[in-house]
């Protein structure tokens, strides 16, 4: 499993989704309004059919309050 944790300085209306490297969505971790304050998720590497991902390089992307980050992570079976 992988654990992405994210602060948040005022509760905002967040999505946190992942995508692989030809920026199809995988899963979607995170999708409503987030209070303020220190959060984290698991991603136990699973797409949105509950299937297990491949190997390889993903990108995990943070919307929130109208700001966005992205952060490549490495899945590894």
């Amino acid at each position: 499993i992988t654990r992405i944790a994210y602060d948040l300085p005022t509760k905002a209306r967040t999505s946190l989704r992942v995508f692989d490297v030809s920026g199809r969505l995988v899963r979607v971790l995170v999708n409503g309004v987030v209070p303020a304050g220190r959060h984290s998720v698991v991603w136990d590497g699973r797409d949105s059919g509950g299937s297990r991902v491949a190997s390889g390089v993903y990108l995990v992307r943070l919307h929130a309050g109208g700001e966005t980050a992205s952060r490549e992570i490495v899945r590894v079976k």
